[in-house]
């Protein structure tokens, strides 16, 4: 699959996932808060804010992490055990949330 397909379909998953918020599995949420807090804000200073970022940027990154291509052993380790579908649902998620 061409990398211009693959990012068509991923660009569609994250639209489709704006309208699914709600249906972010809890789990999913509990994975993530731990670092970034389940209101987006990290406690950690070294830890980035998820809340409020763009949706795109954030389901990229996630790819990027899944793939490899942005280094980083939790993010790699978690990604890996993502769907896409997943992925779109937790950056329509924190984006949707108010920023800091």
């Amino acid at each position: 699959m061409s990398r211009w397909r693959v990012a068509c379909v991923g660009l569609g998953l994250v639209l489709a996932a704006g309208a699914a918020r709600a249906q972010v599995p809890g789990p999913l949420i509990e994975q993530c808060a731990y670092c970034h807090g389940a209101d987006g804000i990290a406690r950690d200073a070294e830890v980035p804010h998820l809340a409020g970022q763009n949706e795109r940027y954030l389901f990229n990154q996630m790819l990027a992490f899944k793939s490899g291509k942005r280094p980083h052993k939790e993010m790699r380790y978690l990604s890996r055990l993502m769907t896409t579908e997943e992925i779109g649902a937790l950056a329509a998620y924190y984006a949707s949330l108010p920023p800091r």
